[in-house]
């Protein structure tokens, strides 16, 4: 007798990934936003050293605003429901 049930499409074959039946093929935001944030931190301890310029500290200042700007922007929307 025919199975009548339906399968969910996931995205991901199981046939090309295993592991995709146990649900660790997708991303998780949460691990993203944690190095995301953990990046954005170690960015802006490189601040003290031993150069003597400011235009190092002008980039590791904006690479770090960007990077929070970006995590803090990915976690409003996931939080809305704006995207997935």
């Amino acid at each position: 007798m025919a199975n009548t049930e339906v399968e969910r499409y996931t995205g991901v074959d199981v046939e090309d990934v295993p592991s995709a039946g146990w649900g660790w093929s997708r991303e998780s935001p949460r691990v993203i936003h944690v190095f995301g944030i953990v990046i954005g931190i170690f960015l802006l301890t490189m601040l003290r050293g031993n150069h003597t310029g400011r235009v190092e500290d002008i980039f590791v200042i904006l690479f770090a605003v960007g990077i929070f700007f970006f995590v803090g922007r990915d976690w409003w929307l996931r939080r809305r429901g704006w995207t997935r």
